[in-house]
């Protein structure tokens, strides 16, 4: 026969579990990770009682966690993809506010520097003007410098974020592993760890926070993966993750899986999610191709205008010198090539020598020799295969703009270097020049009609079309030699006839140096080439000039050394057309002006910060409604609570009744006796 008071009992103890379970929820309503419990109550096993059966009670089965794998799962990817797309979208905003910033940004300099030259060109003797233009070149040089350091800065916080969160990486997959052993070892016994099932799912939600990983459940443990597949927990054990220099580029650390302690893997490339998964992709996105796109802006402002300089004449009659350090010096050459590690010659180093500025890409390269000579090169920002080559190749082979040669040490087959033509020149962009007197505004050759000519001719100011290198200073010279020494030219017309008119070309000693002719009355562009004097490399030079007119018989011109034309702004205003003239490369060919490119760049960026905030606003708004989710399922509703924690109150208290009636029947019974 069923006990009355065993009845009781059993409902004291099944309410006050109850009690206790509640309670217990309540007080862990803000634990991070808890999840809400709830106590299994079934009824005991029912006597026989004749012909019927009778309940003797309940009991408590288990102590069961609210919980959906599911919901959870939800959770951890969101969490992942969230993290990812908020620290992106946190470093890119300052990449756009520094770059499109009229005050941090390159435009506003730019057209400053330009100004100052339209000025300095409308008056090419005045010297505050000349001055001026240094002060804008040296205050553009600079901005280049300022938004190169905190590009740079941000790589070094880069690196070292992602040494700090590494760390908490290697710390909670421990802590998961030693989850994992707790667990499996507390379920032998057939009950279920409920505080540490959650405290292993909430070190697995926090580690998502830093980096997306892979669950999958074996025999009560969590596995988890990270990149491609690679174990980054695997029951009671943990690899270790690490940030090191990467082999490719010291400068940038790459992320390095050990497990077992001996066998190391970079999993750089494949790492996706979290903070670091952020990190990563911006680094690769925007950091880098920021630094490449600027440091070709900054090469073919500094060449450009070194070059155009080049072809003309300073206020003291000499070629013209450089505004802008030399692009090619032979630290800048070196610093553009990295050699990766286990190279044969860990001492080799290749030089890059930039060649042409207008072909420049915003790429990196790898090359790979195939030999002690032989190479190949591909470029890496779409895996294009650019050919293969050789060391002893005379000339050098251009590629996308530059020249390889191998600066020390010895090279094998096997052997690799990345090639850096654009990533550290917004740094190295100095102005050279201090005297603004040796700004060559002047062309240097000017062309005079003879006093007396009798005929209608006339003549253009000639332009020298042999380019002068101003990277060679032998070059240079020869040259200024060749202007002073040779000149002047003197042009002298034969009589007109059958509708041509003939001219004869003599040098500097009267002697004939070449003849030709033109139309008379129309436009004639004339090509005049010139023996250089004393003979130099290139031999000879040439200009070009327009006969218009109909010159008479014996009438004649000559072209001289500008060497006083200190009013000349020819070349000031051909330094100025650099302005608008399309100098940087657009997909190989020349496309884009200086600020079109700065322009493109902010556009770019611009377009993927909005990008990115369309992004963040989505992942956001996905993990809000997953925690909710799982929140509403497994989360403490306080309300609710509350109300249960009055119900066992209630139901114990009855209990307690059922035990007083219990005894109270007892007594009676005895007392019958």
């Amino acid at each position: 026969m069923p006990d009355l008071l065993a009845i009781g009992v059993s409902g004291l103890r099944v309410s006050q579990t109850a009690l206790a379970v509640t309670g217990n929820n309540i007080t862990n309503t803000d634990t991070p990770g808890y999840t809400r419990q709830q106590a299994m109550q079934v009824s005991k096993n029912s006597q026989q009682l004749g012909a019927t059966y009778l309940g003797s009670g309940a009991s408590i089965t288990d102590v069961r966690r609210i919980y959906s794998g599911y919901l959870t799962t939800q959770v951890r990817t969101a969490t992942a993809l969230d993290s990812d797309a908020q620290t992106y979208l946190t470093q890119i905003s300052q990449v756009n506010s520094l770059l499109a910033d009229s005050t941090t940004g390159i435009t506003a300099v730019m057209e400053n520097f330009f100004a100052a030259l339209q000025t300095a060109a409308a008056s090419p003797t005045d010297t505050a003007s000349r001055q001026l233009l240094l002060t804008q070149a040296e205050t553009l040089s600079e901005r280049f410098n300022s938004i190169y350091n905190q590009l740079t800065e941000q790589n070094s916080y880069i690196n070292q974020q992602l040494s700090s969160m590494v760390q908490q990486v290697n710390s909670l997959a421990a802590s998961v592993a030693q989850y994992n052993q707790a667990i499996v070892n507390a379920s032998a016994s057939g009950a279920s760890p409920n505080d540490l099932l959650d405290q292993r799912d909430e070190a697995v939600r926090e580690l998502s926070e830093l980096i997306g990983v892979t669950v999958v459940e074996q025999d009560g443990s969590y596995n988890l993966f990270i990149g491609n597949g690679q174990p980054l927990v695997v029951g009671g054990s943990a690899a270790q993750l690490s940030a090191v220099p990467s082999a490719d580029d010291p400068s940038r650390y790459a992320l390095y899986l050990t497990q077992n302690g001996h066998f190391t893997i970079d999993v750089t490339s494949s790492i996706t999610g979290g903070q670091i998964g952020g990190l990563l992709r911006y680094r690769e996105e925007v950091l880098d191709t920021t630094l490449n796109d600027l440091g070709r802006l900054a090469l073919v402002l500094a060449d450009q205008v070194n070059s155009q300089l080049g072809q003309g004449l300073d206020l003291n009659g000499q070629l013209g010198a450089m505004l802008f350090s030399d692009i090619n010096e032979l630290t800048l050459q070196q610093q553009r090539s990295l050699g990766q590690a286990g190279n044969s010659d860990t001492s080799a180093n290749l030089r890059v020598y930039i060649d042409d500025t207008s072909a420049l890409s915003t790429s990196d390269y790898e090359v790979t020799f195939t030999s002690a000579t032989g190479y190949s090169v591909r470029r890496l920002s779409d895996g294009k295969d650019m050919g293969s080559y050789d060391l002893t190749d005379s000339p050098p082979p251009v590629i996308d703009g530059f020249t390889l040669a191998l600066d020390s040490g010895s090279v094998a087959a096997g052997d690799r270097f990345t090639i850096l033509p654009t990533r550290h020149a917004a740094g190295d962009i100095k102005v050279s020049m201090t005297d603004s007197n040796q700004l060559a505004f002047a062309a240097p050759l000017a062309a005079t009609l003879t006093t007396g000519n009798v005929g209608s001719g006339s003549v253009s100011q000639p332009s020298l079309i042999t380019l002068i290198d101003i990277y060679d200073a032998a070059a240079v010279a020869d040259m200024q030699s060749s202007l002073e020494n040779g000149m002047p030219i003197k042009l002298v017309y034969d009589a007109p006839s059958g509708g041509a008119q003939g001219y004869t070309l003599y040098d500097v000693a009267g002697n004939s140096i070449g003849s030709g002719s033109i139309v008379p009355g129309q436009s004639n562009v004339v090509t005049v080439s010139v023996p250089a004097n004393p003979p130099s490399v290139p031999s000879e030079y040439a200009f070009e000039m327009t006969l218009a007119g109909s010159p008479a018989a014996g009438d004649s011109l000559t072209i001289a050394f500008n060497g006083d034309g200190t009013g000349d702004n020819r070349n000031a205003l051909a330094v100025l057309e650099l302005q608008t003239a399309k100098t940087v490369a657009v997909n190989g060919n020349n496309g884009m002006s200086l600020t079109t490119s700065y322009s493109s760049l902010i556009e770019t960026i611009g377009a993927k910060t909005s990008q990115a905030q369309l992004d963040a606003a989505a992942t956001e708004a996905i993990l809000a409604q997953a925690t909710s989710s799982q929140s509403s399922l497994s989360g403490v509703n306080l309300d609710e609570e509350a109300a249960n924690l009055i119900k066992f109150e209630q139901y114990y208290t009855a209990a307690a009744q059922i035990i007083q009636v219990a005894r109270t029947t007892f007594d009676t019974l005895i007392n019958s006796f």
